[in-house]
């Protein structure tokens, strides 16, 4: 697979993470816990058969259990803290604000080692910061206080998604077939603890089981494969930075079926958080 193919391959994951609200919206009522353990069964039984068919499974052996309860933390706690936002928060707004994490990788990866922060990360964040909180400030006589909670923990997402992946550059090269492992694993923990702490509700009719396995076959299934092959043999930092269209096309995405009503304090919300993002990657290729 050539560079550009890789790269290529990458991006589909950006085009399938800007459905993840919109099929989230369509599982209500289903609990986060109960949701996550659907859509990363799908998602980890797509990568485990995918991994005997090509003859790969033996390398899973070799990774380190580290990796592995690292992997299983990140995918969990995102994915959580993300459907629990979507419960408790306009879908839109909410999710906006849990796509700040492009941003926060910028600004993170900028304090590692051998990176430099420059002046287009900070004015990129504090442009994104403006967008969040002129959607959390509401902008309208009818902003509801009880959606508060969802936007904290889209936040909390936001801070867990861009944690794990700047952490994940420190762990060395790992197998893509690693990822499989991650989900199934997120699959069990997610089951365990929604029988602990969770009603059961599944899907309702067609609508709900259908966003549920879309989900699973691509926003949480088939994406994080393809953004892993994209960001170790493709255009990395081309893939950065195509990752900040998902919060516009996101929003775009539930504006135009109808489930977001088009407002001013939306649309400057997205062009300050993608705008935002932008010009920190910007920033961020011009120290490479």
């Amino acid at each position: 697979m050539t560079r550009s193919s890789a790269t290529l391959v990458g991006f589909c994951a950006v085009l399938l993470w800007s459905l993840l609200a919109l099929f989230t919206v369509g599982t209500a009522p289903t609990p986060p816990l109960l949701l996550n353990t659907i859509c990363f069964t799908i998602g980890g039984t797509i990568g485990l058969i995918w991994t005997i068919r090509t003859g790969q499974f033996s390398k899973l052996k070799n990774v380190s259990w580290k990796v592995y309860a690292f992997g299983t933390v990140g995918l969990f706690g995102y994915h959580a803290l993300y459907f629990s936002a979507l419960r408790l928060a306009p879908a839109a707004e909410a999710g906006l604000i849990a796509y700040l994490w492009p941003l926060l990788i910028v600004l993170m990866s900028g304090l590692l080692p051998g990176e430099t922060l420059r002046k287009g990360h900070l004015m990129g964040a504090c442009l994104g910061f403006l967008g969040a909180a002129l959607i959390i400030q509401g902008g309208t006589s009818t902003f509801n206080p009880d959606a508060i909670p969802g936007y904290l923990l889209a936040i909390a997402c936001a801070l867990t998604w861009s944690g794990y992946s700047v952490i994940s550059r420190t762990l060395g090269a790992i197998p893509t077939e690693t990822v499989a492992v991650f989900c199934v694993a997120t699959a069990i923990l997610s089951a365990g603890m929604h029988l602990a702490f969770e009603d059961t509700v599944w899907p309702i009719g067609f609508v709900g089981w259908a966003s549920a396995i879309a989900l699973g076959l691509g926003p949480v299934g088939l994406a994080f494969y393809v953004w892993d092959i994209g960001v170790k043999r493709g255009d990395i930092q081309l893939l950065g930075t195509a990752s900040y269209a998902a919060p516009l096309l996101s929003t775009l995405v539930l504006v135009g079926v109808g489930v977001a009503e088009p407002s001013w304090t939306l649309a400057f919300a997205t062009i300050f958080i993608t705008g935002g993002a932008i010009i920190a990657a910007r920033a961020s290729l011009k120290t490479n």
